[in-house]
């Protein structure tokens, strides 16, 4: 019995989090190389030279931009970035007056971008199952988060903002 009440006063002790398994940045990172690292292996390009670079310097620059906006809102706002960190504000301007998630969404765009510029299908393949686990092992743990910590003002939130844009 004793163990049981120890295991459940430290669960008590420990801040709640939205938690996550990989920091979202590296889950990006890691799918696109893997991408290009098959992409080098076997390489199908999908788009025209010129379109690759009409397509891709966009994203990136755009993304790059999205993710400083995110960065500054987020530090302005002196809540943390780390999902393993309980947050102490509910974030509703900036970018997240367009998208309650404008940091993945600005990974993502960076993701094509260089996909674009490598003309790398490969990474472009990989794409969709990175944004499906984003979706279900971040986003979603994300919003159950909170919706225990802020709840009606997050619903109400999330009934203005869409999940990605």
């Amino acid at each position: 019995m004793k163990g049981v009440e120890r295991r459940e006063a430290r669960m008590a002790d420990e801040q709640d989090n939205p938690g996550g398994w990989l920091p979202p940045p590296l889950t990006y990172l890691l799918t696109l190389l893997l991408g290009l690292v098959l992409d080098r292996r076997l390489h199908f390009p999908f788009l025209p030279h010129r379109v690759a670079r009409l397509l891709g310097w966009p994203l990136v620059g755009g993304g790059m931009a999205l993710a400083t906006w995110f960065i500054r809102t987020m530090r302005g706002a002196e809540t943390t970035l780390d999902v393993n960190k309980p947050v102490s504000t509910l974030v509703q301007d900036g970018p997240f007056r367009y998208s309650r998630n404008p940091g993945y969404l600005s990974l993502a765009m960076i993701y094509c971008g260089i996909a674009a510029l490598r003309n790398a299908l490969w990474a472009i393949l990989l794409l969709p199952l990175l944004l499906v686990v984003t979706q279900r092992e971040l986003i979603e743990r994300e919003e159950r988060y909170l919706e225990r910590t802020f709840g009606e003002e997050y619903l109400a939130y999330k009934r203005r903002v869409r999940r990605w844009v």
